[in-house]
């Protein structure tokens, strides 16, 4: 990795969104993006006091859904990190940007358009705006990248299957840099009336800052949180040739499916287990060598029990428990298909920092939850090898493995 951006709950930049994780803050608030009045769960993780207009020209910008506005942000940043001139090596980089439910917001105004005024006053860009794929498409045609451009559009586990994508684009040869990411803007009507009436959802309308609350005994659902994230990945000798600074390395990652049930994880972590085997196969390490853990960890009663058996079979029982493990989602919410990149920025400042981020209001754990969550406050360790975990309605799991870069 050569190039980080990030905009989330907690800042619009890498850096703030890290130092207020780090400080144990919550992003979680009332909902100002709708009149959620009426609505069970009304509060949420926005991202709130961004000025699009400092990334995207006012023009673009209206033609564009909020996840793309996000995701042009999060790519803008990691691009000017990174040191890239993107328009000399334009047919050599590529994007792989992932969303769950892309454009839902503008698909919702687009109906309320039709219904109140007729087929012919819909917008000319409603298409264009909802459709999923179009946040890589309008980051490759604003960064100008002309390789590979794929859109994974696998639920929550998306963002972390992009960066898998990007890191077979270079080891086949078909790009030498991939910008991968996520982003989701899933704070609208439809998408909170229908994840709280699965009762998904936290309802802690009066407690919003603990109401994501992973590994917890009293957890009730997970908040529902907005952001974006990019990666730059870039082949070495390209990176060492131009002298980039390098955070990390994506060394591998694995990817397996359920094949259990549309939204309810795997309850025995058997199948998500086989997904982390297999990105310690791919990065030719052992479990023992996994020296942190950034969880899924999404603060739902189901999720997070299983993903605690999933860590124990993977690691073994023993390893497991001397392992930290975090998940930085009781901060930022859970961004659904930009978790997995959001993440994965937090996991690779981890190594090259050597600081583990806390899971936040984690005050009585469950029972069943018995790992070290690094509950406690930021740590300050050092470790070699992290993974990280982001699993997906459908069945969909993966793990990314990323090492600590050693110039």
């Amino acid at each position: 990795m050569t190039g980080l951006g990030l905009v989330s709950a907690l800042g619009n930049t890498v850096e703030d969104s890290w130092q207020a994780l780090l400080a144990g803050q919550s992003g979680s608030g009332p909902i100002t993006l709708f009149d959620a009045a009426d609505h069970p769960t009304r509060f949420a993780c926005e991202v709130r006091g961004l000025d699009i207009s400092a990334y995207v020209e006012r023009k673009d910008a209206r033609r564009m859904d909020r996840c793309t506005q996000l995701a042009l942000v999060a790519a803008r940043q990691a691009e000017a990190d990174s040191g890239l001139d993107v328009g000399a090596i334009a047919e050599r980089a590529g994007t792989a940007v992932a969303t769950a439910i892309g454009g839902l917001g503008s698909l919702e105004q687009a109906v309320i358009e039709l219904q109140a005024r007729g087929p012919t006053r819909v917008s000319p860009f409603a298409v264009v705006q909802m459709i999923p794929n179009l946040s890589a498409g309008w980051v490759s045609i604003e960064l100008g990248t002309r390789g590979p451009l794929l859109t994974e559009s696998t639920a929550c586990a998306a963002s972390n299957m992009a960066l898998g994508d990007g890191l077979d684009a270079i080891r086949l040869g078909r790009a030498e840099v991939m910008f991968c990411g996520g982003a989701e803007a899933p704070v609208t009507p439809i998408a909170m009336a229908g994840f709280g009436a699965m009762r998904a959802l936290s309802r802690r309308n009066d407690d919003t800052g603990r109401a994501s609350r992973p590994f917890a005994q009293t957890r009730d659902g997970f908040v529902m949180g907005e952001g974006a994230a990019i990666l730059v990945l870039e082949e070495l000798q390209h990176a060492r040739a131009r002298g980039a600074r390098i955070y990390a390395e994506l060394l591998g990652y694995g990817i397996s499916s359920d094949a259990n049930h549309v939204s309810d994880p795997d309850p025995s972590g058997a199948n998500p287990a086989r997904a982390l085997g297999m990105a310690f196969t791919d990065a030719g390490i052992g479990p023992d060598e996994v020296g942190y853990v950034n969880a899924h960890g999404t603060s739902t009663p189901a999720g997070d029990a299983a993903e605690t058996r999933l860590l124990k079979r993977a690691l073994g029982a023993d390893k497991a428990h001397r392992t930290p493990v975090s998940s930085t989602k009781g901060a930022t919410g859970h961004p659904l298909g930009a978790a997995g990149a959001l993440e994965a920025v937090f996991t690779v400042l981890a190594l090259q920092r050597g600081v583990l981020p806390p899971t936040i209001n984690l005050t009585t754990p469950d029972p069943e939850c018995d790992l070290d969550y690094v509950a406690d406050g930021a740590r300050r360790q050092q470790v070699q090898i992290a993974i990280s975990n982001a699993f997906g309605f459908g069945g969909h799991n993966t793990c990314t493995v990323f090492k600590r870069w050693m110039s």
